[in-house]
């Protein structure tokens, strides 16, 4: 077949293109049979194919087109998101899908729960604004690691977290604690907005808020949608970490949790943030050259 294409052209001027594309092969077997070298567009698309692949390992099946195309297009190339969702498509490449998470809230017995400041006005146009916190759990070969988070949803930074065998007040507080200290240890009058757990409405908790200048505000129970942020960020918690990820010991979870999060805050992009990382994005709004803002 590839001496019939290369007559075509030498005795018809039919391009080499053309027939391959009637014959159904592709460009680079027919050059690859001649021995000579791909067009330039042609070679341009194979170093294209295989650094979207590259990439797409490289973050561990866990990227799709827009994260990949901000990482080529950083890397200097030029191309649209459609040109590499049809590379991926064509390598048979596609990112997990994510799944639904089940709640773990537990609903605080007494009577006291804070109003809800936030209404479902999710986003905040700076940091220190609006905290969101829950809880979630991570699976071992020794039994559950519970992981509180708190995160920063102007910058969807997250700025503490805690990691324990029970689920209570004192991890909540744990990180509560550190997002404060990341913060410089002054954070008068954010917002931490929660479900209605246990461990937030607890005295030690409410005590602790007090004492920080911390404003709680909690959603209404049973509404997922309530505390939508932080839902969300368990949710890739879930799809890039633990549903590929298995762990003997609690102490090997810990470890790879946070290292886990070093890298969200550091490296994961996020489209709305410009495809920057929360840190990113923090340092390029500090200098006020935002790419972009949730």
């Amino acid at each position: 077949m590839a001496a019939f294409i290369a007559a075509q052209r030498e005795l018809h001027q039919i391009p080499h293109a053309v027939s391959c594309r009637a014959l159904g092969v592709s460009q680079p077997w027919f050059y690859k049979w001649a021995g000579g070298q791909l067009p330039p567009r042609a070679a341009r698309r194979q170093r294209l194919k295989a650094e979207v692949a590259r990439l797409f390992g490289l973050h561990e099946r866990k990227y799709g087109s827009p994260r990949i195309t901000a990482d080529l297009r950083d890397a200097g190339w030029r191309v649209s998101e459609n040109t590499v969702a049809r590379l991926l498509r064509q390598q048979g490449l596609a990112a997990r899908p994510a799944r639904r998470r089940r709640s773990l809230t537990r609903q605080g017995r007494g009577r006291w729960r804070a109003p809800d400041l936030v209404r479902r006005d999710f986003p905040a146009t700076k940091i220190n604004q609006k905290w969101y916190g829950d809880g979630t759990e991570v699976p071992t070969g020794q039994g559950k690691l519970h992981l509180d988070s708190v995160l920063d949803v102007a910058s969807r930074r997250v700025v503490g977290f805690a990691l324990g065998e029970h689920h209570d007040a004192e991890l909540a507080y744990g990180a509560l604690a550190m997002a404060v200290a990341v913060r410089g240890g002054q954070v008068p009058g954010v917002i931490f907005h929660t479900d209605q757990g246990s461990e937030y409405t607890a005295g030690l908790f409410r005590a602790a808020c007090g004492r920080l200048s911390v404003s709680q505000s909690m959603g209404r129970p049973g509404s997922a949608l309530d505390n939508a942020v932080i839902e969300s960020w368990h949710s890739t918690l879930e799809f890039e970490l633990r549903r590929t990820e298995r762990f003997a010991t609690r102490a090997a979870a810990r470890a790879r949790v946070a290292q886990w999060i070093e890298e969200y805050n550091t490296t994961r992009r996020h489209s709305a943030l410009g495809m920057l990382s929360p840190v990113q994005w923090e340092l390029a709004h500090a200098r006020g050259r935002p790419r972009g803002h949730p």
